[in-house]
């Protein structure tokens, strides 16, 4: 992608640059409208001089004069592999730098680009920035992360968010999953891959099937294909639901999950056939009389779990009401009643008993966390902070009522799972 860039609107005082060359795929990753963008790539797939250009655009193109820009790598080396670049391509004539501070200044418009540390995050506090990268994301601190949000409060900046992954358990990886999802109208999402590069031909394959000769696989997947390693506080087990994955299957369900909407949640129903496998899908908001006729017209007098926690034991009652007892009550009060069903979708996933499509229930399933409470027995599972596992729960009261009809006939179940059944009560 290559386009000539113009720095001034007076021909005399003409200051424009050829931009350089980008390949498609790395152009429209870094370059787009939104204010936000996550881009989890391969080592030395361009994210970075990609996004060097980006912000140097943001400060040389702004009219606005003496604004920051900041660069934001993990440690201060990382910063300086930045700032040196930075100056290496631009023109001596267009910016001065300051070698003690690390930041370059734009002769015409006083504008400074940044090169700064996150190992401290007090030290980002304070500032306005109208422009910002972070560097190696899945390796900053958290706490650098909310600093730098909190200079662009006012400013309502665009932020660039890049780097390699590097496990589950990191700030970087839910923002991509906040991307991936869509609920954020001004978030975009790229993945580039090493063999995205070699087509580009920005790296050579060989380089690439060398690398993946000496690197451990999961290693390997991190560095050159954006893949993410379990980090072990997922409940279900990463390999363990890419195994279930599967098409939507064509069969009729012969039982249901329902999540229904509370606050700023979705409503998710999710059927299963008789073989375990995902064969009805529905994700929506809506009002309650419009939710319960959905509902009531998905099932179809199918045998059906429907949260029955608040606001659902309304809904609940109100189907009983109008004759619908197809549907039972699934209690979540209380921490041991979602530790048993999630439970039982445990048993169910490592068992590959179970099937879905890629999308959302996969995305849900990812990110969804498990952790001991210090000084007791108890179990906590729930989504990060910032995400909705309504499709979880859904799949887990489908689940739960899949192996209750199959106790009997032995159709993918194990006994540990059947000896665990007791213990899901249905109201």
């Amino acid at each position: 992608m290559i386009e000539t860039v113009q720095l001034s609107e007076t021909p005399e005082n003409d200051l424009g640059y050829i931009r350089p060359w980008m390949y498609d795929k790395q152009f429209n990753a870094i370059f787009n409208e939104k204010r936000y963008a996550v881009i989890e790539a391969s080592t030395k797939s361009g994210k970075t001089v990609g996004c060097i250009v980006w912000l140097t655009e943001k400060a040389v193109l702004t009219k606005h004069k003496n604004r920051n820009y900041w660069w934001v790598a993990p440690v201060s080396d990382q910063a300086d592999i930045a700032f040196r670049r930075t100056c290496y391509s631009l023109p001596q004539s267009m910016f001065k730098p300051n070698l003690s501070r690390n930041y370059i200044t734009i002769l015409h418009n006083n504008s400074r680009i940044w090169f700064k540390s996150g190992d401290k995050p007090d030290s980002l506090y304070g500032e306005d920035v109208f422009g910002a990268v972070v560097d190696e994301a899945s390796r900053v601190k958290v706490e650098s992360w909310y600093a730098l949000r909190s200079t662009i409060t006012a400013t309502r900046a665009p932020v660039r968010i890049i780097g390699n992954v590097k496990g589950r358990g990191n700030w970087m990886y839910r923002m991509a999953l906040l991307a991936k999802s869509g609920e954020h109208d001004d978030m975009s999402y790229a993945k580039i891959t090493a063999y995205d590069a070699v087509d580009a031909g920005v790296l050579a394959i060989e380089e690439i099937e060398d690398a993946k000769k000496i690197y451990p696989e999961d290693e390997f997947k991190q560095l050159y294909l954006a893949e993410p390693a379990d980090d072990g506080g997922n409940p279900f087990g990463i390999a363990h639901i890419y195994a279930c994955i599967a098409d939507m299957s064509t069969n009729k369900p012969v039982c249901w999950g329902w999540d229904v909407a509370k606050h700023n949640n979705w409503t998710v129903g999710i059927g299963l056939d008789d073989n375990g496998a995902v064969c009805e899908f529905y994700r929506f908001q809506d009002t309650w009389d419009t939710t319960m006729s959905k509902i009531i017209k998905a099932t179809n007098q199918v045998p059906s779990l429907v949260d029955s926690t608040g606001s659902g034991d309304q809904l609940l009652e109100r189907l009983h009401i109008d004759g619908h007892h197809n549907f039972k009550g699934q209690l979540f009060g209380g921490w041991k009643a979602k530790y048993d069903l999630m439970l039982g979708l445990s048993l169910a996933i490592q068992n590959h008993d179970v099937t879905f499509p890629e999308g959302r229930i996969v995305e849900e399933l990812e990110c969804f966390e498990y952790y001991a409470v210090p000084n007791s027995d108890r179990y906590i599972y729930a989504a990060p902070n910032g995400m909705h596992d309504d499709c979880v729960d859904a799949l887990a009261m489908a689940v739960k009522l899949w192996v209750k009809r199959n106790k009997f006939s032995g159709v993918g179940l194990v006994p540990r799972m059947l000896e665990k059944q007791s213990s899901w009560s249905i109201t």
